[in-house]
Formats: C-alpha cells, sequence, structure tokens
C-alpha cells in the first residue's frame, strides 16, 4: 500500500493520521477548532510533536469546546505554561483562548466556524494532483488570503504556512499524492 512520503517511513503514530485522518473533510466546529488550535502549537516544531501531545491538549483545552475555551482566565493559562504535556510556549498558549473568542466571533457572524473557514474553498475540497512530495507547496495565496482574514478577525498564529496545513489536514484541499492509496478515497468521498 502506497503513503504519501510523510507518511511512509513506517512511524505507527504518523502512519495512522494519515490513514484515517489528513485530508477527510471536517465540519465539526470543535474538531476545526482544535486543528486550528494545534496546527499553530506546531509552528518551528515538527506535527509528530504536536500529534505525540494532542490528548494531552484535549484534556488541558477542554477538549476544544470553543465557548469553554474562551472563558479561560489568565490564570487558567498560567497553570497551562506548567504542563509539560503541552507545548508550553506563552505565546501558543495564550492564543488558544484569543483564538476561541474570535472563533465565537466567527460563529456569530457565520452560524458555524464551519461555514468561515470552509467559505474560503468555496464549501468543496479542492483536489490536487500531485505526483512528488517536491510538489506540494507551503503555502499558497489562498492560504495567504485565508491568513490575513483570519488575522483581522483576531485569529493568531494563523500564517500562511499554517492556514495551508490546516486546509491540508480538515480535507480542504486533497493534497495526498496521486499514487497515495488514499488520494482516490478522499477524492470520491
Amino acid at each position: 500500500m502506497q503513503r504519501c512520503a510523510w507518511a511512509a517511513d513506517g512511524d505507527d503514530l504518523m502512519c495512522d493520521y494519515h490513514d484515517r485522518e489528513w485530508g477527510v473533510p471536517l465540519h465539526d466546529d470543535n474538531a476545526l477548532f482544535e486543528f486550528l488550535c494545534l496546527e499553530g502549537a506546531q509552528a518551528g516544531l515538527s506535527w509528530r510533536t504536536v500529534l505525540v501531545k494532542r490528548e494531552n491538549y484535549r484534556k488541558a483545552f477542554h477538549g476544544f469546546d470553543i465557548a469553554r475555551v474562551a472563558k479561560m482566565t489568565d490564570r487558567d493559562l498560567e497553570k497551562r505554561l506548567l504542563d509539560p504535556g503541552i507545548i508550553r510556549n506563552r505565546l501558543k498558549v495564550s492564543s488558544v483562548r484569543d483564538n476561541a473568542v474570535a472563533a465565537l466571533k466567527a460563529i456569530d457572524e457565520f452560524g458555524s466556524l464551519d461555514a468561515c473557514l470552509w467559505s474560503f474553498v468555496d464549501g468543496k475540497p479542492i483536489v490536487n494532483r500531485w505526483r512528488e512530495s517536491s510538489q506540494v507547496p507551503a503555502t499558497t495565496p489562498l492560504s495567504d488570503h485565508m491568513s490575513k482574514t483570519l488575522k483581522k478577525r483576531g485569529f493568531r498564529f494563523v500564517g500562511g504556512t499554517i492556514c495551508y496545513s490546516l486546509m491540508q489536514a480538515t480535507g480542504m484541499i486533497n493534497d495526498h499524492l496521486v499514487g497515495c492509496f488514499r488520494h482516490p478515497e478522499i477524492s470520491s468521498a
């Protein structure tokens, strides 16, 4: 079974993530919020580092319940900075609450975080047909546009590369290589 190169080295955690989640269209607000926050936490690190800590993030941030996270106090965030189970970067930790507040505003305006985020791809996945990993971009004009728009809305840790990764992870963009067994499965879903 052929996988995308980044998941083909036999790392069980990465293979499982690739085979079950990456690129599958996601429409649940709390799950989208989780990916938004985890992609931001990943900045400058490997995605594997974040995946290892994912369950700890879920515990630390109320299962990424947007309304509960938006109500977290400065004291709550300070406690999170003592938690070795998450990435203890002050700016990244505080951005989770800031992103929850921004997400609530987006939900008020669009009806859901899903509608807000998926509006960048007109509600349907973009299916790319890359043959080699070297063809997959780190950022695109679309992800840069998403980044600028989200920043204006108060979101943090949402640069163009992070937004592109978010779109890949949540199925807004199918960037599985055409030779990967997941490409046709996700394209036809």
